[in-house]
């Protein structure tokens, strides 16, 4: 498809609004009229986008949330990490950012902040399952993979120590 390009004397290229013809005074109120409609309609138009932009995002942490409360309860009923899980964007974006979790091998429970991964956001929560190693026991030569509990708004209170 050929584009045609019509341009002015000087070799600018014509616009509509660089060139118009000459209109009569009725003629030209109508036209200011129209414009100014046009220009109060886009103020309209950028509005109501902003706000079903808003809107839906308030949905979007709404839907997040729903599946993380939903995955929380598969794990606790089934007791093994659900396949298909959330990705890690969805917890922080629904407001569970924290991940619990247990060494296999010494059953010490620690609290992951899925922000501080770094994995891609579309990684799946249970595959980090084997990609997730004890501290504690790293210290001894040991590196068994971690069982994934559930996600959580929060971290949990540290136990004191004793």
């Amino acid at each position: 498809m050929l584009a045609v390009v019509r341009s002015l004397a000087d070799g600018r290229p014509w616009r509509a609004s660089t060139i118009r013809p000459p209109l009569s005074g009725s003629d030209r109120k109508a036209l200011q009229k129209e414009l100014g409609r046009a220009r109060a309609m886009t103020t309209i138009l950028a509005t109501q986008s902003a706000e079903a932009r808003a809107k839906g995002e308030g949905l979007i942490r709404t839907a997040d949330k729903l599946l993380c409360e939903s995955w929380n309860e598969r794990m606790w009923a089934d007791g093994a990490p659900i396949d298909p899980s959330p990705t890690i964007d969805q917890p922080v974006n629904g407001g569970y950012p924290w991940l619990e979790i247990e060494c296999s091998r010494c059953r010490t429970k620690r609290d992951v902040d899925l922000d501080s991964l770094r994995h891609p956001p579309t990684t799946f929560v249970h595959d980090l399952a084997s990609r997730l190693r004890c501290s504690k026991c790293a210290k001894s030569g040991r590196r068994p993979a971690a069982t994934l509990l559930q996600l959580a708004q929060r971290p949990r209170q540290a136990a004191a120590e004793t």
